[in-house]
């Protein structure tokens, strides 16, 4: 198992300090890459709420589990005795994790007090459609939390997008809560985007109240590109590092035009996508359209569409342009699509979040202790919701 890691002192000091937790956060994204796992100490519960991340890792899939995950995660029919290994078993992989980040902090399980594990997304279909005689909405997350509860004698909190997909919203995004806690009453307008192997924004204005936040998913972040390098390379290179092969090519213009007339993108807020959509059968159309193209060229196409996907919902849903646009998730640390996107949108100030890949484990672990709390900790405007909701069931350790 290979573990990036880095120890941080950085404090997001929001109001007032209450009672102190330590905390985890866990997280498995689309781009089933592996598991991020953050140690966050936290005090106070909503906008009364100091964070302080203490550290985190980054895990990575052995290749040929990591295949199974995606055949898994394909969204076909079937398949319930594979499944349910695959929960105990990505619980393990979670297990580890968590495991690595306390011998890396040098901390304690005993000093543990709860962990929120968002698991990795199966299958997510948040518009309603007929399935015998009913119409419904359904999101499947696996990650066994009872594993964690067990290995490290602490509450766990996960399932957290059930909730919300049951008050008719759409079980995502979820971090819009907890950007608002970050981000809000600064005086500003900002824009955070997260590129994982989706990507999605939130919007918070200088004035706003939670109430007000919204947002949604842009479109695809690195699952097209990792896709592509999959198959050029024969699953040897998973992505594309730092976008070395994409700033080799030249941008397409025809395949481009192809991209962006794209059903997801024009789709009114708010919205949410997956693999569903982007994943294996996009791919396979989009790799028989760009047959005879250079991979370079094919690669640094795919990445500018990743940029003017994100410059079409700013442009489209915002009411108006953000001053600062803070992008974070894998795509963050791909060079290139930086690049991109600080071109497509030149009058915004775009940075790099001092959290780069942490923020959605930190997301989780922020999620969990408004759970633990009984306060409710979706974004309505954002999912859709009908009333706000307390999101993450508990197992006890």
């Amino acid at each position: 198992m290979e573990v990036d890691f880095f120890l941080s002192s950085i404090v997001i000091k929001v109001d007032s300090m209450k009672n102190e937790v330590l905390c985890i956060g866990l997280m498995s994204g689309t781009s089933a890459d592996g598991v991020d796992a953050a140690l966050v100490r936290i005090k106070g519960t909503g906008m009364d709420m100091e964070i302080h991340l203490e550290g985190f890792i980054s895990t990575t899939y052995e290749t040929t589990f990591r295949n199974e995950l995606l055949r898994l995660a394909k969204g076909d029919s079937g398949g319930s005795r594979d499944l349910s290994r695959m929960n105990f078993r990505l619980g393990e992989e979670m297990k580890d994790a968590v495991s690595i980040l306390l011998e890396k902090t040098h901390t304690k399980k005993e000093d543990i007090d709860f962990i929120g594990s968002h698991g990795h997304t199966f299958f997510h279909e948040p518009e309603k459609t007929d399935y015998f005689g009913k119409r419904i909405s359904s999101t499947f997350q696996l990650g066994e939390s009872a594993v964690l509860a067990e290995a490290f004698s602490c509450p766990v909190v996960s399932d957290f997008r059930v909730s919300d997909i049951a008050a008719g919203g759409q079980g995502a995004p979820l971090v819009p809560y907890t950007e608002f806690l970050l981000y809000g009453k600064r005086g500003k307008d900002y824009a955070l985007q997260n590129i994982g192997g989706i990507g999605n924004i939130t919007y918070i204005g200088k004035n706003f109240e939670l109430e007000d936040v919204f947002a949604f998913d842009t479109g695809p972040g690195n699952m097209i590109i990792d896709g592509l390098m999959r198959f050029f390379s024969n699953g040897k290179i998973a992505f594309d590092d730092d976008g070395a092969l994409a700033r080799k090519g030249c941008i397409n213009f025809s395949l481009l035009d192809y991209l962006m007339d794209d059903e997801y993108l024009r789709k009114p807020i708010p919205k949410t996508t997956g693999r569903e959509y982007y994943g294996e059968e996009y791919l396979e159309k989009l790799i028989k359209k760009a047959k005879g193209m250079k991979k370079e060229d094919i690669i640094a196409t795919v990445t500018e569409f990743t940029a003017l996907s994100i410059k079409y919902a700013v442009e489209h849903f915002f009411p108006e342009i953000p001053e600062i646009l803070v992008v974070s998730g894998g795509g963050a640390s791909n060079g290139f699509l930086m690049e991109r996107i600080k071109k497509n949108l030149s009058s915004v100030d775009v940075r790099k979040n001092v959290f780069a890949d942490a923020k959605e484990a930190m997301a989780f672990a922020i999620l969990a202790n408004e759970r633990m709390h009984d306060r409710t900790n979706n974004a309505v405007n954002s999912t859709g919701a009908r009333h706000p909701v307390v999101m993450g069931k508990v197992v006890l350790g």
